[in-house]
């Protein structure tokens, strides 16, 4: 039964639990014993839910009255440790600093997913503190965690800093988990790990509970073996309605492709030219060969609004929470104060960075978001009017590199949706080099609907994505 349970998709799952084929508590035991045999391995989960068995139950139990049941009744969920959830699991955003930090209450998105039935697995391995605290920080790696590796090769980064929550999806150690992104955190490791990534529209979902980087840009998103599940839990997190959109399909739908990232990787410039073909071939209107030109500026425009918004929002989260630190300069002390365990591989430049900006009202910060997140959004609507588009495409990744090389000048397309606060969807496409790459599918503002719709036809058209070996 083990093997069969872990195998389905969550909404096979979700079908067959509300059917009475199985029960919420043998689907949890299923998952939890797939953890136990898998996970030591690839190291995608930091802590499991020592109540899961019971949630199980009380699922089960609901269900023998005739409650009503939500759309997740009794599906395991991970979520990103960095996700508050008021229970016995900490939210560390992997360091050993919040080791203890168990807040009062879920953020609402956790409260909706309870709400909807799923069962709270545990929660995954991250980039410490969402990978910023360092320039030189590892994806994947944790003071409190370790070092979380990529299902397709053990050698090989999960990349962004949902790494363990992309991970446990491919390797199915739980058919659905909850990332954030900032940008690329989401996209990137479900394009390294062969799985889906929405990262919606900034503020499609509720943000309270979340310890965050930059309010402009950050959000949480769904991870899946398919779109159509990636959806459900994009629908249980925010309240969205997106799971019927299927129907809409590619055909006389007008997107662009934008190529100049994956041109420095032939064997992801080929898959790029074999998903243009298979976009025409299922009816889309390609128009190839666009190019999003923003100034140099741009990007050290991006860096200041970061820093700006992180001292801000993590001096609140923390004025907010019990956690022991009353502030970002305390945070930086701590570290300083036990770099031999928090600090072995890589320092705190970004929190160093971070600490000397002037707060929100500064001339630095009001430049940055006008010359960050307005330069992008009117880059991205002016190329929408002038092409008539519906969406942008563009390679989400490149292979996974090796775990501790640089990440430095890697594939990359994150940064349009992230800086923009604009939705993407990344759907694994093909193996290069016996490594995942995916495609993006990026919209304008609450376009999620629509891209669900093109992403699912695409899906459909690629076939079955060939599985890690712990897949």
């Amino acid at each position: 039964m083990e093997s069969d349970l872990t195998a389905m998709t969550a909404s096979e799952l979700a079908a067959a639990i509300a059917a009475g084929a199985c029960s919420a508590q043998e689907a949890a035991w299923s998952f939890l014993d797939r953890i136990d045999a898998v996970d030591p391995a690839l190291n995608a989960i930091l802590e499991v839910n020592p109540a899961a068995s019971e949630i199980a139950l009380r699922c089960d139990e609901s269900m023998a009255r005739g409650d009503d049941c939500g759309p997740l009744h009794g599906v395991p969920v991970v979520l990103k440790a960095n996700i508050d959830t008021g229970d016995d699991m900490a939210t560390s955003a992997g360091s050993l600093a919040l080791a203890d930090h168990r807040p009062m209450r879920d953020a609402p998105l956790v409260a909706r997913l309870r709400a909807a039935g799923a069962v709270v697995l545990g929660k995954a391995n991250l980039s410490e503190w969402a990978n910023f605290r360092s320039t030189r920080s590892i994806s994947g790696w944790s003071s409190l965690g370790g070092q979380t590796r990529n299902p397709y090769s053990l050698d090989r980064s999960p990349a962004g800093s949902s790494s363990g929550s992309a991970a446990a999806v491919a390797a199915r150690l739980v058919p659905l988990a909850v990332g954030t992104e900032t940008d690329g955190s989401i996209v990137s490791p479900a394009g390294a790990c062969g799985v889906v990534g929405i990262k919606p529209t900034v503020g499609a979902i509720d943000r309270e509970g979340i310890v965050p980087i930059a309010a402009s840009t950050d959000t949480a998103g769904p991870f899946a073996n398919n779109v159509a599940d990636a959806a459900l839990l994009l629908d249980a997190m925010g309240g969205t309605s997106t799971t019927n959109a299927g129907e809409s399909g590619l055909k006389g739908v007008r997107i662009g492709v934008l190529r100049h990232g994956a041109k420095s990787h032939a064997g992801v410039a080929g898959a790029l030219g074999e998903a243009v073909s298979a976009l025409s071939g299922l009816g889309a209107d390609v128009v190839d060969g666009l190019f999003l030109d923003v100034p140099d500026a741009f990007y050290d425009a991006e860096y200041q609004l970061l820093l700006h918004e992180f001292k801000d929002g993590l001096n609140r989260y923390l004025a907010s929470h019990d956690t022991g630190f009353r502030d970002l300069a305390s945070l930086i002390a701590y570290n300083e104060a036990h770099a031999d365990v928090v600090m072995p591989l890589f320092g705190q430049e970004h929190f160093e960075a971070a600490q000397a900006t002037e707060g929100l009202d500064c001339p630095a910060y009001r430049a940055a978001v006008a010359d960050s997140v307005d330069t992008m959004r009117q880059a991205i609507e002016r190329m929408f009017r002038t092409h008539d588009l519906r969406a942008l495409i563009a390679a989400t990744n490149g292979p996974a590199w090796k775990i501790g090389e640089s990440e430095r000048g890697l594939i990359s397309s994150s940064t349009i949706a992230a800086v923009s606060g604009y939705p993407s969807i990344a759907v694994p496409w093909a193996l290069v080099d016996e490594l995942p790459v995916a495609v993006s599918f990026i919209g304008l503002a609450h376009a999620e609907t629509a891209l669900v719709g093109m992403a699912m036809a695409f899906e459909e058209a690629r076939g079955v994505f060939p599985p890690s070996p712990f897949g």
